[in-house]
């Protein structure tokens, strides 16, 4: 609530008295309580959520009927084809769930595409090597590209993967990063080792 009409308004006072000048005006002009009806507050456009349980099948993934649009779907998929293309389905919804759990976590962007494009453009600062290392982020591969672009709109829609555990960070088996000897180890995927921070 503004208090910008009235720089001295004390809210939580006020609000008390609010309420009870109405509750007593109701009351005094005969109006019951129980013919008083309550409106749930809209919340905006809620995305339906996804209910069936993950099968991490390439027929199963075909099969979903989800599509994915908007900034927020093209950066997860982006991210899994750049960082997961030729991992299985299994590694593939594991780098999504990372990228989620950052979103969720508060210690990083609140959205994907803030996650994903971190850092870009500092020297050693990218979060996800792909949006730093020089080359040009061209997609050539249609059918890698279908597949992973369908795990990001069935993670974006809500399904239920738990494959790494709460992980914030991952890495290929080909690196050792310093902060992978702090944080615990969460699950071993494909190339992948996650962890969580």
């Amino acid at each position: 609530m503004s208090t910008s009409n009235d720089p001295s308004f004390d809210l939580d006072t006020g609000l008390d008295a609010v309420f009870a000048a109405e509750r007593d005006l109701l009351l005094s002009g005969g109006v019951p309580l129980a013919a008083l009806t309550v409106r749930p507050v809209p919340r905006g456009d809620r995305k339906p959520r996804f209910r069936k349980v993950v099968e991490y099948s390439r027929d199963w993934v075909a099969r979903q009927s989800v599509k994915g649009t908007g900034a927020e779907w093209r950066c997860l998929s982006e991210a899994l084809y750049f960082e997961a293309r030729g991992e299985s389905l299994k590694g593939q919804f594991a780098v999504a769930e990372v990228i989620l759990n950052r979103v969720k976590s508060g210690a990083y962007p609140d959205s994907v595409c803030g996650v994903v494009n971190q850092g870009t453009g500092r020297r050693h600062a990218c979060q996800f090597s792909y949006t730093c290392d020089g080359r040009a982020e061209t997609i050539r591969e249609t059918r890698a590209w279908s597949q992973v672009s369908k795990v990001a709109a069935l993670m974006l829609k809500g399904a239920k993967s738990n494959l790494t555990h709460g992980a914030t960070h991952y890495h290929t088996r080909a690196v050792r990063p310093a902060w992978a000897r702090i944080f615990p180890r969460t699950a071993s995927i494909g190339v992948h080792y996650f962890y969580r921070q």
